[in-house]
């Protein structure tokens, strides 16, 4: 009996159940979903970080392109609509301050594209990411500036001045509480939940990596 013992495989001494097992010892046995989690979150490295971060941008920017450019066009085609003629000098006032902000905010949004055409195969990824990002707020502060001035101008011809002020600065206040305030709450919270070492720090500007590699880490020289 004690040789059987002995002469156990470590396969047998593994499994759950057995002696020496981890079920025996009351450990729980992680999963290979939560390994793999858990390898996938700590293994990043700071070129797939960056890949992610740029591709996570710009599907935020295509939502707030499209949005821009409905409101852009139809903006510029209301001047040749036959009722444009009986606005008032203010109202065609208003309505050319907020062709200018639709204008901004599409030149704003649409700004990382240039950007990453100027420093295409430069290594400067991460200084791209923080401008596209400066750009992006800049760009949604102008747009909900437009979308306020646009109703403004529909309730002051439909309705009245009085009721196009109150209307506009609604539509303003509720544009900031949703893309300002609520998110600031939501990242206070979670950098209340997340250890300060687990925060995501400043990351240094792009270096070239070793030879034959660039910041993306496939090689290509590519940003």
């Amino acid at each position: 009996m004690s040789e059987r013992s002995a002469g156990q495989s470590p396969e047998a001494a593994g499994r759950p159940g057995q002696s020496g097992g981890p079920a025996a010892s009351g450990q729980r046995v992680p999963s290979a979903d939560s390994a793999d989690s858990a390898a996938g979150h700590s293994g990043e490295t700071p070129d797939h970080r960056r890949d992610r971060n740029w591709t996570e941008l710009l599907q935020e920017l295509r939502v707030a392109q499209t949005g821009v450019q409905l409101l852009t066009a139809f903006l510029l085609a209301l001047p040749f609509q036959a009722k444009f003629s009986d606005l008032s000098s203010a109202q065609r006032g208003l309505y050319l301050v907020v062709v200018l902000l639709a204008v901004a905010a599409t030149g704003l949004l649409l700004m990382p594209v240039s950007l990453h055409r100027a420093v295409f195969r430069r290594h400067q990824k991460e200084l791209l990411i923080q401008a596209a990002n400066a750009l992006a707020q800049a760009g949604l502060a102008l747009l909900a500036l437009a979308v306020a001035g646009v109703v403004t101008l529909i309730f002051d011809v439909v309705v009245g001045p009085t009721a196009g002020i109150i209307a506009g600065a609604l539509t303003l206040l509720v544009l900031v509480l949703l893309w300002a305030v609520i998110p600031a709450i939501v990242r206070k919270q979670a950098d209340a939940q997340t250890p300060p070492e687990s925060r995501p720090a400043a990351a240094p500007h792009d270096r070239a990596g070793p030879a034959g590699e660039d910041e993306d880490g496939d090689g290509d020289g590519t940003i």
